[in-house]
């Protein structure tokens, strides 16, 4: 099984598929969110507005998010970063951080998520004078303000990105474990990875080892089997952000090849966004995506939205989506939510609490009536 290079979104994904009652009800946890790829539309326009940005291709909400979405489905990851560029420019004082992440976290609540680690580049914030640390205490406010506006439904904790073309990462390495004991669970490389691979950033991986600080690594989306293997075996991640491209290493009979056999014996969790793997390319529809296949050969899979607002999707969304594809009921479901857990960037008794007393009841009702 090989997915080919120059795989475009030919079949483009559905935008807002009827999402079960039973799917909207059931508990999620999201491990790969981007914060400048899930903000509200209306919110875009007014903080535009507010800062004199005049970018924007439209001032219209509804419309706006359509562009977003049209923007994104491209099958190219370069063209799909590129919407970035809105985002971010509405996102460089501490007031607009502040909303951004409390609505992020109500967001993810109103759509039955009770974990999410959400991450976010900190150097893509400075341009209205604040500087990293401010950037960052600034998101973790607005999260524990979003917790807070709903009651304590979801837990809400951070990721640090390094950008894979610059030279900062070890910079944010250093933020990272700074500010772990402050709502940062860890740090992430993203941006193109073609031309920039995970080993160039070495050194901040290696300072993270030394301070005994989680991190995980975008790896297996735009290039093959070579970024994982450099993630896992050289830079040492915990998690593969995407990871899709492992099938590059196992044969259409399913016999893993040593990397495969390697990611999936050791239970490094992939991070998986099929609807934004159809936008980039990495797979050509719902139905032909690997996850079925990755899910059976015994890979820990964790499901996840990537980009709510670039993407047009959510977590209901993305469940519905693969029960529509697969016919994946409760039981599966159940199975990705605690192989997230499992694999969150979170204390042990945290995690154990969320599948003990969240996760396990509330699937165990779902699973006893008839859906």
């Amino acid at each position: 099984m090989h997915l080919s290079d120059n795989l475009t979104a030919s079949t483009a994904p559905a935008s807002s598929p009827a999402v079960a009652d039973w799917i909207r009800r059931a508990p999620k946890a999201v491990l790969h969110d981007h914060l400048d790829g899930g903000l509200r539309p209306a919110t875009i326009v007014e903080l535009a507005r507010a800062c004199g940005y005049t970018g924007l291709p439209t001032e219209d909400p509804a419309e706006l998010a359509v562009w977003f979405r049209e923007a994104a489905d491209s099958g190219s990851l370069e063209r799909y970063l590129e919407t970035f560029a809105h985002t971010c420019a509405v996102m460089q004082t501490r007031e607009a951080l502040t909303r951004i992440a409390a609505e992020c976290a109500e967001d993810l609540a109103a759509d039955g998520v009770v974990y999410a680690e959400v991450r976010y580049a900190p150097e893509q914030h400075l341009e209205g004078g604040l500087t990293l640390d401010e950037v960052v205490e600034a998101v973790n406010d607005g999260f524990r303000e979003g917790e807070a506006r709903t009651g304590g439904r979801i837990t809400v904790r951070t990721l640090l990105t390094g950008m894979r073309h610059t030279d900062r990462s070890l910079e944010i390495a250093r933020l990272t474990v700074a500010h772990r004991d402050n709502g940062v669970a860890g740090f992430d490389i993203a941006g193109g990875e073609i031309g920039n691979p995970p080993a160039r950033h070495l050194p901040a991986f290696q300072h993270l080892k030394r301070e005994n600080c989680h991190f995980t690594i975008h790896a297996g989306e735009a290039v093959g089997a070579e970024s994982i293997h450099e993630a896992v075996q050289v830079c040492g991640t915990e998690r593969i952000g995407h990871g899709v491209r492992i099938t590059d290493d196992i044969a259409e009979d399913g016999t893993l090849g040593r990397l495969a056999a390697y990611v999936r014996d050791n239970r490094i969790a992939l991070e998986v966004c099929p609807t934004s793997n159809l936008q980039t390319g990495a797979a050509k529809d719902y139905a032909s995506h690997p996850i079925d296949e990755l899910r059976r050969l015994g890979f820990r899979i964790t499901l996840n939205t990537d980009n709510r607002l670039v993407s047009g999707t959510t977590m209901s969304e993305e469940f519905q989506h693969m029960a529509d594809a697969f016919g994946y009921g409760p039981e599966v479901f159940e199975e990705f939510t605690v192989a997230a857990l499992e694999s969150a960037f979170l204390p042990l008794p945290d995690r154990t609490r969320l599948v003990t007393e969240v996760i396990r009841p509330a699937y165990a009702a779902l699973k006893a009536q008839a859906v």
